[in-house]
């Protein structure tokens, strides 16, 4: 498991699409995490840690359908 840390990109989960966010600050231990569009480095914002996930599965196998995964993974 990669732990979260700076410079980090992520691809939404949403069936619909969304943003790639690329993580900024973390401090860890932290419950957030200060992301920007991977794209444009705007839209800065706070997103919950837990919804960052390491790979698109979960432990049972299902894919996951919320949040965002590493794009490395």
């Amino acid at each position: 498991m990669t732990a979260l840390s700076p410079g980090q990109t992520y691809r939404s989960l949403d069936a619909r699409g969304g943003p790639r966010i690329r993580v900024e600050h973390y401090t860890p231990g932290a419950l957030r995490a200060w992301v920007v569009d991977a794209d444009t480095h705007k839209r800065g914002r706070w997103v919950l840690v837990s919804s960052l996930h390491q790979t698109p599965t979960t432990r049972a196998g299902q894919p996951r359908r919320t949040g965002y995964v590493l794009e490395d993974a």
